[in-house]
């Protein structure tokens, strides 16, 4: 069974580019056991149906009178049909960026010792208004949505707090807790140079062999594609800032020519680099 990339598997824009997103799934039959990489944390709000998420050492269920915050990374899902004939679930994700501006904002920080990668919520009467209001915003104009969705995940996260105690906030903190591995570390600090993949590996005192097969266990993902998806990420950033040409980013992102830069761009976007 292939595995599924989440949220990106419903998502209409690059996850780069996205903070805060609200997914309504559905399904008319059960799936066992599907291989999930995570790739933003989760709220599951489940409204019909029956739910199991299997972790490397751990397995939580929840039914409808529950909901889950999921840690981010790798889990299988089994969701079983009710007594009803459709499955559904709504979603909420949101990225480190959007926890770590709501903790910076709201919260003083608090040790974080929590290993569990998964908050238990039992749903009561604000849950049930809130996911009203959820669909309310999802229905409205895309010019809105966005603010209305930060003010809305803010209440969410205040409300749990105020409910749940320093239990939760020790939960949120051990989301964008750094645990990030030395090959980790040497792929961060490399990711917008100019170095290849061979010069990376190096760095990392792994054969190309072996630093690609270790890649992919850490994300899910050939290194050659993510290196080249968050380089050019990165150009159209600088790009549309507006003070630089494409002639002044290709080589410092790893293109040995302009040619073959303004190509892999025009393939990743639909334009040329002129056009941004």
């Amino acid at each position: 069974m292939p595995v599924q990339n989440i949220p990106e598997l419903y998502l209409e824009r690059p996850i780069d580019n996205t903070d805060l997103f609200i997914y309504d799934f559905k399904m008319t039959e059960d799936v066992i056991k599907t291989k999930v990489n995570l790739n933003m944390h989760m709220f599951s709000f489940l409204q019909e149906g029956k739910k199991q998420v299997h972790f490397s050492d751990v397995t939580v269920a929840v039914n409808n009178e529950q909901s889950l915050l999921l840690k981010k990374g790798n889990c299988l899902w089994t969701e079983l049909l009710d007594n009803e004939s459709v499955y559904f679930c709504k979603l909420l994700f949101f990225s480190d960026k959007r926890l770590k501006e709501f903790l910076e904002k709201h919260t003083t920080q608090v040790q974080s010792n929590n290993e569990v990668p998964y908050f238990v919520i039992q749903n009561d009467s604000f849950i049930t208004g809130y996911l009203n209001s959820l669909t309310t915003i999802n229905a409205a104009p895309s010019v809105f949505m966005e603010r209305l969705l930060s003010v809305k995940f803010e209440e969410l996260l205040l409300y749990l707090i105020s409910k749940y105690g320093v239990v939760f906030e020790s939960y949120l903190y051990s989301l964008i807790a750094e645990k990030t591995s030395a090959f980790q570390k040497t792929i961060e600090k490399n990711t917008y140079t100019s170095l290849t993949l061979e010069e990376i590996s190096f760095l990392c005192n792994m054969s190309l062999s072996t630093f690609k097969r270790h890649f992919i266990s850490e994300y899910n993902i050939s290194p050659g594609k993510w290196l080249r998806d968050k380089r050019l990420v990165k150009a159209k950033e600088l790009l549309a800032e507006g003070n630089l040409k494409s002639s002044d980013i290709y080589l410092e992102l790893g293109y040995n020519n302009l040619s073959n830069f303004s190509t892999a761009f025009k393939n990743k976007f639909g334009v040329s680099p002129k056009r941004v």
